[in-house]
């Protein structure tokens, strides 16, 4: 059985991390993803640390695909362009609003020559409101959104999460989602659409609970000092005697009994949702898992099912059972050559039938650029002197 979304092709202009993730898992479902890059190449591809001479962030983000490095400044690139919407089904691109416009390729302009053409543009605040055309990152994106001013501790400032969250939930997970939306609306309509994602908006989307834990309190919640946040003792991060850390996540009634009557506190059991002994609990817990390591601990609740885990680090967590069970990551050995190992991450989606299928490859700037310019019929000399005249590289 196919990948299913073989027959599907994907223009991808976005770089960095957003949108690249996005492409990569339709890639790996079985789309045909042609990045459209500068001469140069995507700006992602440049970022440090490096594999080699390009990004190890752009290896991690840009397996399985096409690359075509091509001028859109040029009117004769834009013309190549234009062939090649002709011949795609979704278009990629995380550029300000008005930027394809301008260049005579917006959404608009490129429906009259395909009017199956989905067209998704990931952006930091949207197509429409007073920030439309402001710059930003994940920081930005988050801070707006609340996010940053409800994670850390009630004592600390702010902190910043290691994961971009805003770029991936909001950006590359709320493309993908759109895209998959907009393919199945083409279904019945035969007409593609305009997919508006804005990664503060995917932010504040994934605050759900929290905006209902705001709704029924009757007052904003607090840094550091609600449920899921740390501010109870059954759900919380506790350090060990070596330094390292647990995550207890004992909410539930049954879960939170077994595991005090496994550490001997058996009076702490009707208390766990008493606010004002939560200060009391989450110290004398504390003091409890100082007693031993971190891996002593685990081997100590092996056998209780009460919703606790170690605090893992990035290597640990690459050699844990579950995630290699899972192929959640994926090392390469020398990587290009480089004596160092690349890890990439699997594919998080597994469906019974037609799985998602990696293929390392990893396309050079404009590697397919010959190929790509050949199919839409362009002769050797044709793509001679569009190189010369600095319209394509290859």
């Amino acid at each position: 059985m196919g990948l299913p979304l073989q027959g599907i092709r994907v223009l991808d202009l976005s770089m960095y991390l957003p949108g690249p993730l996005c492409s990569q898992f339709l890639a790996d479902f079985g789309a045909e993803v042609i990045k459209v890059e500068e001469l140069t190449g995507e700006w992602g591809r440049w970022v440090p640390p490096k594999m080699g001479k390009q990004s190890a962030r752009f290896y991690a983000v840009n397996r399985n695909k096409k690359s075509i490095a091509l001028n859109l400044k040029t009117e004769k690139g834009k013309a190549v362009f234009r062939k090649l919407v002709a011949t795609a089904d979704v278009l990629l691109e995380q550029f300000r609003p008005g930027v394809m416009d301008k260049l005579g390729l917006g959404y608009q302009q490129l429906r009259g020559i395909n009017s199956r053409l989905i067209y998704c543009a990931i952006t930091g605040y949207g197509q429409t409101g007073p920030l439309k055309m402001a710059g930003g990152h994940d920081l930005n994106y988050l801070s707006l959104a609340g996010v940053t001013g409800l994670t850390g501790t009630k004592e600390g400032k702010p902190a910043m999460s290691a994961a971009q969250i805003a770029d991936i939930a909001g950006g590359t997970h709320g493309a993908v989602n759109a895209i998959l939306l907009a393919l199945l609306g083409r279904e019945k309509s035969g007409e593609g659409q305009f997919c508006d994602v804005a990664m503060m908006d995917g932010a504040i989307n994934m605050l759900a609970y929290t905006l209902g834990e705001w709704s029924g309190a009757g007052q904003e919640p607090r840094r550091g000092a609600e449920l899921l946040t740390g501010g109870y003792a059954c759900y919380n991060i506790y350090e060990t005697k070596d330094g390292k850390y647990v995550s207890l996540g004992a909410i539930e009634d049954k879960f939170w009994q077994g595991f005090c009557a496994k550490i001997g506190r058996l009076d702490f059991i009707p208390l766990q949702w008493v606010q004002d002994k939560q200060e009391e609990m989450i110290n004398a817990i504390g003091e409890v898992f100082r007693d031993m390591t971190r891996d002593e601990w685990v081997e100590f609740f092996a056998d209780s099912d009460i919703c606790f885990t170690p605090v893992l680090s990035l290597e640990e967590m690459a050699k844990h059972p579950q995630v290699m069970e899972r192929e959640m990551v994926i090392m390469i050995d020398d990587f290009l050559g480089t004596g160092k190992a690349m890890f990439v991450p699997g594919i998080p989606v597994k469906l019974s039938h037609t799985p998602g299928r990696v293929r390392l490859d990893f396309p050079e700037v404009g590697e397919h650029t010959c190929e790509l310019l050949e199919e839409l019929g362009y002769t050797s000399e044709e793509i001679s002197n569009l190189k010369n005249s600095g319209v394509v590289q290859f």
